[in-house]
C-alpha cells in the first residue's frame, strides 16, 4: 500500500505513475503483437475485419474500464479518509454493481451484435470474419470487468505494482494463445478472440488469489456485501458512470468516426487501424497520469490536503506535456517505419494514411493533456458532472 497524502509530490506522482505507464506499454504492446500476427499470418482482410470492429470493442471495455476507476476514487477517498469499514464496503459493491453491467453489456451485446456491425458499415465481405471475432470478446466481458475492478482497487490503496506483474504475465500468455490458436490450431481471427479472453480470466483469478492473501483489509466477508449505504451507492453509481460516461462519449465519437472510414476500402481501414494503434501509444502519459491524478487527488482529497492536489495537477500538466512534444518529434521522423512495424505492409496508400494521420493528430496532442488531466483530477475530487459535459463536446465535436 502507498499513502499519497504525505511525501513530496514529485516523487510520489512518478513513482505511482511508472508501474500504471509501464502496464498500459505492456496492454499496448499485446495489442500491436496481435496487430502484427492478425496482419502477417492471416492478412490484411483479417487485418481489416479486426480493424472493422476495434471501435466497438473499445468503446464497450473503455465503459467498463471507467466504470472501475471510478468505483475505485470511492475507494481511495475512504482509504484517504482511514475509513476501513467503508473501503471495504465500496469494494464489495464496486464489484456487484459491475458484474450486473457487464451482464447486461453481453446479453445485448450479443443480441444486436448484427444490427450494430451493419450501423459500422463493415464491408460485406468483412462482416463474418469481423462478427466472429467481436462476439467471443463481447462473451467474455466479466472477465474484463473483474480484472479490472481488482486491479483499480489496488491501485487506490497505492498498489501500482501488483496490477502490472499480474498485467505482464497476462499479455505473455496472450501473445502465445495467440501463436498457439492462430499458427498452430488455423483458428483464424477467432483464435486471437479467445486468447484475449482467456487471458483476461486468468488475470483476475491471479489478482484475486494475491489481493485476499496479500491485504486483510481486501478479505470481503458476507457483511461487505449486505445493507450498502444509500448515499455511498449514489457516490459509487455516480462516479463510476461518470467515469464509463467520460470515456464512452469519447469512444462513441471515435466509433461514429469508424463508420465513415469503413465505407471508404480496406487500405484506408488499415491505414486508419495502423494510426490508432501508434496513437494509443503516444496518448499512453495522458491516461496513465489521468489515473495517477485520479487516485493521488482522490486519497489527498479524503484527507482534506488542497494545496497538495493543486501541486499535483500542475506537475501531471508539465510531465505530459513534454511527452506531448516528444511525439511530435517521432510523427515527422519515424512515422512511417512505425506503420510498417504495426502493420507488416509496404502498401504506399496505407503507409502515407496512417502517417499523415500522425502528422496532424500530434500537433494538437497539448489540448489532449490538459483534457485528461483536469477530467481525471476532478473526478478525484468528486466532480462527476464537468468531466461528463466535456466528453459530451468532444464526442459532438468528432461526429461534426
Amino acid at each position: 500500500m502507498k499513502d499519497l497524502t504525505k511525501g513530496k509530490p514529485s516523487a510520489l506522482i512518478l513513482s505511482f505513475a511508472l508501474p500504471i505507464f509501464l502496464g498500459n506499454l505492456l496492454q499496448l504492446t499485446y495489442s500491436l503483437v496481435d496487430t502484427r500476427i492478425v496482419g502477417s499470418f492471416l492478412g490484411e482482410d483479417a487485418l481489416a475485419a479486426v480493424g472493422a470492429t476495434s471501435t466497438l470493442s473499445g468503446l464497450i471495455i473503455g465503459f467498463l474500464l471507467g466504470l472501475s476507476n471510478g468505483f475505485a476514487i470511492i475507494t481511495a477517498q475512504k482509504f484517504g479518509a482511514k475509513n476501513i469499514a467503508d473501503m471495504k464496503k465500496s469494494f464489495a459493491m464496486s464489484l456487484v454493481i459491475g458484474t450486473g453491467i457487464s451482464i447486461l453489456f453481453t446479453i445485448a451485446g450479443l443480441l444486436f451484435l448484427k444490427p450494430i456491425l451493419h450501423f459500422l458499415n463493415v464491408p460485406k465481405h468483412l462482416l463474418p470474419v469481423a462478427k466472429g471475432y467481436i462476439a467471443i470478446i463481447i462473451a467474455g466481458l466479466l472477465a474484463t470487468f473483474l480484472y479490472d475492478a481488482c486491479a483499480a482497487t489496488l491501485r487506490a490503496i497505492g498498489d501500482a505494482v501488483t496490477p502490472l506483474i499480474i498485467l505482464a504475465i497476462s499479455v505473455a500468455l496472450n501473445i502465445v494463445g495467440d501463436l498457439f490458436f492462430v499458427v498452430v490450431l488455423k483458428t483464424g481471427v477467432k483464435g486471437a478472440a479467445i486468447a484475449t479472453v482467456l487471458a483476461q480470466i486468468i488475470a483476475f483469478v491471479i489478482c484475486w488469489i494475491y489481493m485476499i492473501r496479500k491485504y486483510e483489509i481486501l478479505r470481503l466477508q458476507k457483511e461487505e456485501f449486505k445493507d450498502p449505504s444509500p448515499i455511498m451507492v449514489k457516490e459509487m453509481i455516480s462516479a463510476g458512470m461518470s467515469m464509463g460516461f467520460m470515456s464512452s462519449l469519447v469512444n462513441i465519437g471515435t466509433l461514429t468516426l469508424q463508420t465513415a472510414i469503413n465505407k471508404i476500402g480496406k487500405d484506408i481501414i488499415i491505414a486508419h487501424t495502423a494510426a490508432r494503434k501508434i496513437t494509443e501509444i503516444f496518448m499512453i502519459m495522458f491516461s496513465v497520469f489521468g489515473q495517477t491524478m485520479a487516485t493521488y487527488c482522490g486519497q489527498n482529497m479524503g484527507a482534506g490536503k488542497i494545496d497538495r492536489v493543486k501541486r499535483g495537477i500542475w506537475l501531471a500538466i508539465v510531465y505530459t506535456a513534454i511527452w506531448s512534444g516528444l511525439t511530435i518529434i517521432a510523427s515527422y521522423t519515424i512515422g512511417g517505419w512505425l506503420v510498417y512495424l504495426v502493420t507488416g505492409s509496404h502498401n504506399k496508400t496505407v503507409i502515407l494514411n496512417a502517417t499523415n494521420y500522425l502528422k496532424f493528430d500530434t500537433l494538437f496532442y497539448i489540448v489532449t493533456t490538459l483534457i485528461c488531466i483536469l477530467r481525471n483530477a476532478m473526478q478525484g475530487l468528486g466532480d462527476h458532472i464537468t468531466p461528463l459535459i466535456s466528453s459530451g463536446l468532444e464526442m459532438a465535436g468528432k461526429i461534426v
